[in-house]
């Protein structure tokens, strides 16, 4: 037998799910992150999993790793010291930038605009010009590629970026650059833009390739220590790491374009909910990830989670595809402060984290957190993590009292109660982001919680939303592991064929998608994926003509069979989506902008688990009752195990369902039924 694992990595916790690759049958551990060494958080958890399951790491044939190495990279300024080479007249392309400044109307006066990833005094200018039809304008000149790489040398540079002027259009000056730098900087890895983004548009090119190099050496390194100390404990499976749209990529290919995988870690999430919604009947979804730094929030239609053209990392923007995740610093490690000047409660973004985490931990930590408010509420057990965290109830109170004392209040009760309130609105705002903003009423949509913090907030989430049924799959704290274990091997190609529709044809159109569908295809092949298991799909990016923007569209391989009606299939999604998102349309003529095509390897299988039927009756699963303070009052709350739960069984609150790795709470005139598939199913009950 043969085992693949899924691992991801979080601020506070580091998940992991075992999977037997013959029957589906699943494992799963949670340890604390180690934030000085991922890879030591990795090893533990990977090794506790392991002697669960009674097998030997050698037994593991893959380990497929969502991380935060390339996002902590760049929310920390910990990255390399990138040098970038420009075609002459555009060094300064990212301090220009765009003419955008987040904020209201005075955001361009108190917004401190972040500096580029490569810095001016990094940035040179090469003789060459390639026109946007990819004619040649001006030949390279490489005596002057030598002399400008030769200054980057000496600034002590640690990875190169070249992003050319129109190179979509014409790589081949690029490509020239890279092997002048290959004896010019030996052992510098060099980053195309050619390559990592053959899309018009100057700006976007050059800061997602820069990006790409600030982040590429730290990744390297991480993969390559992962790698040997995996070997050391004896795994010789290949590692796969998760990409920012939920597909999968060899190690070795991650390495070469870390920039794809930038939001990594939450994309793991979305991919395992929508497995947990599939089994319980529901397509269209709202994922709610609350951890112990974050919480991650994205939309799914109809199985398939919404995939954007922008990677957003703090302050930092770059055209990558990714799951539409937003994430809002509230987590169960957020610490909660009254600022003096306003007296005003405030919960996070600052996180106690891992270590020394909220006071409740017992590891050092002392000011008031998300965690302690709910201990003081009685909402959390006293341990964790199935034993391995004991939570200390008095340091809780202590820690929340100095909360209530700041702002006057008669209790620390009061004041956790308020701190969960914030934190909840806080978490609202992003899960507003994903729906109203984005055109979506949450009624008509069901909220799939986990992380370790998520089953614990979210029936409140559900009442704020609308959202039901609220969906609390098993061992919902690793759901995030169990993504990345069914996730599949994915490539993308893509290309830059600006053309009016009435200047092109439906078999102009076929012919290119096919040609980036073989590319794609060609590298996953390289990967070990056989093309008869590849799965085809096609988007590309439409505007009217004159637009400054264009809309991603989904192009359905059927409509290629009719090549004469495809472009009006294509002009009439496109119509809907810009009436849909803008509330008008243009009489103008459309126009391709640019074409992608996503390969896709096999789906991994998981078994799927099915409960016993039960009578409906909780009542064996019952094992403590517990005060529990909620709106202002304290009242007794029912405490299940939740492994005795039986299939049917319905927990009506107040009541706490505890497990391994989560803590459920189902708030007073709330019921939880439990589907078959075991995940907890929480409506609020019926009236009269």
């Amino acid at each position: 037998m043969t085992y693949r694992l899924g691992v991801d990595v979080g601020g506070t916790f580091t998940d992991v799910l075992l999977v037997e690759e013959a029957s589906g049958s699943t494992w799963r551990a949670k340890t604390a992150s180690t934030p000085a060494d991922q890879a030591v958080g990795v090893l533990n958890g990977i090794g506790k999993v392991c002697a669960e399951a009674g097998i030997e790491l050698s037994e593991v044939a893959q380990v497929l790793h969502g991380t935060t190495v390339a996002t902590n990279a760049i929310l920390e300024g910990k990255g390399a010291v990138v040098g970038l080479v420009t075609t002459k007249g555009f060094r300064q392309v990212l301090q220009i930038a765009r003419s955008y400044v987040p904020g209201g109307l005075a955001g361009w006066i108190i917004w401190p605009k972040p500096e580029p990833l490569a810095a001016l005094e990094n940035t040179v200018e090469v003789a060459e010009r390639i026109g946007s039809d990819g004619a040649v304008i001006r030949e390279l000149d490489e005596a002057d590629v030598r002399a400008q790489l030769q200054k980057l040398r000496g600034r002590g540079i640690q990875a190169l970026a070249v992003s050319l002027i129109n190179s979509f259009a014409d790589p081949a000056h690029e490509k020239r650059i890279a092997a002048i730098a290959g004896e010019e900087l030996p052992g510098v890895p060099v980053s195309l833009s050619s390559d990592v983004l053959p899309e018009l548009r100057e700006y976007e090119r050059t800061v997602t390739t820069v990006a790409n190099g600030y982040v590429q050496p730290q990744v390297k390194r991480y993969l390559e220590t992962l790698s040997g100390k995996l070997a050391e404990g004896g795994v010789a499976g290949e590692l796969a790491i998760l990409r920012s749209d939920g597909g999968l990529s060899a190690a070795d290919a991650a390495v070469h374009a870390p920039v794809t995988m930038l939001l990594s870690g939450p994309a793991g999430g979305v991919t395992g909910a929508v497995w947990v919604a599939e089994q319980c009947g529901y397509s269209d979804l709202i994922t709610f990830d609350m951890g112990g730094t974050s919480t991650d929030v994205a939309l799914v239609q109809g199985l398939s989670p919404r995939i954007g053209r922008e990677t957003k990392v703090g302050d930092l923007t770059v055209r990558a595809s990714s799951v539409d995740v937003r994430t809002v610093g509230a987590g169960g490690g957020s610490i909660a402060h009254v600022p003096e000047l306003t007296r005003a409660l405030r919960v996070g973004p600052q996180s106690a984290g891992a270590d020394p985490g909220p006071a409740a931990y017992g590891k050092g930590g002392t000011e008031p957190t998300v965690t302690d408010a709910n201990v003081v509420l009685g909402y959390l057990p006293p341990t964790l993590a199935g034993g391995e965290i004991t939570l200390d109830v008095a340091a809780a109170r202590t820690a929340v009292s100095s909360v209530s004392e700041a702002m006057g209040l008669e209790s620390p009760e009061a004041a956790a109660a308020g701190i969960v309130d914030i934190v909840n609105e806080n978490m609202l705002g992003g899960l507003r982001l994903v729906s109203v903003q984005q055109g979506f009423d949450p009624r008509d949509f069901a909220l799939v919680a986990f992380g370790g913090a998520g089953p614990l907030h979210a029936n409140a989430l559900g009442r704020l939303t609308g959202a039901w049924p609220v969906i609390v799959p098993p061992s919902p704290g690793v759901l995030c592991a169990l993504g990345d274990a069914t996730t599949s091997l994915r490539n993308e190609a893509a290309r830059t064929s600006l053309r009016r529709f009435r200047d092109l044809t439906g078999g102009d159109l076929a012919m290119l998608l096919t040609e980036l569908a073989d590319e794609a295809g060609g590298r996953l092949a390289a990967q070990g994926v056989e093309r008869a298991d590849q799965t085809v799909g096609f988007q590309v990016d439409v505007r009217y003509h004159g637009q400054g923007f264009e809309i991603a569209v989904d192009v359905d391989p059927a409509w290629l069979e009719d090549r004469d009606k495809a472009l009006d299939i294509l002009a009439s999604t496109f119509d809907a989506e810009h009436e849909r998102l803008f509330s008008f349309l243009l009489n103008v003529d459309h126009e391709l902008v640019n074409a992608r095509a996503t390969v896709t390897g096999p789906r991994p299988s998981v078994a799927a688990i099915i409960l016993d039927y039960g009578d409906g009756d909780p009542a064996a699963a019952l094992i403590d009752t517990h005060p529990i303070h909620v709106s202002g009052s304290t009242v007794d709350a029912g405490v299940y195990d939740r492994a005795k739960l039986r299939a049917g069984d319905v927990v009506t609150g107040p009541a706490i369902v505890t497990e391994m790795d989560s803590t459920t709470l189902v708030l007073p005139g709330h019921a939880a039924t439990v589907h078959p598939s075991g995940s907890l199913l929480i409506n609020p009950l019926q009236e009269g």
